[in-house]
């Protein structure tokens, strides 16, 4: 489904990524595992139209899309959850929730998707009515990717999205991953907790320095000694 070939991407004169190829085939949840700094944030905005792609390609169902707009990107069904969630706190949630039905595709079908955002997370049901700025961290994570969800999305990417929640939310929200992924929505995770995503992702890769320093099966990295004693504390 996603393609990106030798990109090189950064902002202005200052190219924070090399030489990145990696691929998210459609159906699969893929994870890019980095610690702060190594380009993961980069990476994503890029694909989604918000930092400059230098060289190289990336290609959704085989056309290209750097130089697109992020608002074309969007209605390709390209649909980011960043990092520190954007959300508007003075906002309901109920509110929060119909701007993510910005495409032209989702404004139809608001009512039913919403429907089962509120069946994923029940606490957007419960307090829909409440100002987002009052939730909690784990809960503006939900609202987050409740918004996302909206969109109706075809490739769903996250950034960092367990960043300073508690272990039990963790779980809660990668569990609602793998029910969205398997209702047919592809899925993009980067992260750093690196446990996590070697659960839930079929293959990641690994970003150092703007690079990919490690790529396989979730299944191989986890038994690499490398990657235990780097992410994992073995």
């Amino acid at each position: 489904m996603l393609e990106i070939k030798n990109i090189a991407a950064g902002y202005g004169q200052f190219d924070v990524l090399a030489d990145i190829t990696l691929s998210v085939p459609q159906d699969a949840i893929v994870g890019l595992l980095g610690p702060n700094g190594a380009g993961k944030s980069t990476l994503i905005r890029a694909i989604s139209g918000l930092a400059q792609v230098r060289s190289g390609q990336i290609l959704f169902e085989g056309r290209p899309i750097q130089g697109k707009s992020p608002e074309d990107i969007v209605e390709l069904g390209i649909i980011q959850v960043p990092q520190g969630r954007m959300l508007f706190p003075d906002l309901s949630i109920a509110d929060n929730l119909r701007l993510g039905a910005f495409r032209k595709s989702a404004r139809s079908a608001f009512d039913k998707t919403l429907k089962q955002v509120e069946d994923y997370f029940p606490i957007l049901r419960e307090r829909r009515n409440q100002r987002a700025g009052v939730l909690s961290g784990g809960e503006q994570q939900m609202l987050a990717i409740g918004r996302a969800l909206v969109a109706q999305p075809r490739l769903l990417i996250l950034d960092e999205p367990s960043l300073g929640l508690a272990p039990l939310v963790i779980e809660s929200i990668f569990d609602v991953l793998r029910k969205v992924n398997a209702g047919g929505v592809t899925v993009l995770i980067a992260e750093q907790n690196a446990m996590k995503v070697l659960q839930t992702a079929e293959t990641v890769y690994v970003l150092e320095n703007g690079r990919i320093a490690h790529r396989g099966p979730s299944c191989e990295l986890a038994e690499n000694e490398t990657i235990q004693r780097s992410y994992l504390g073995i």
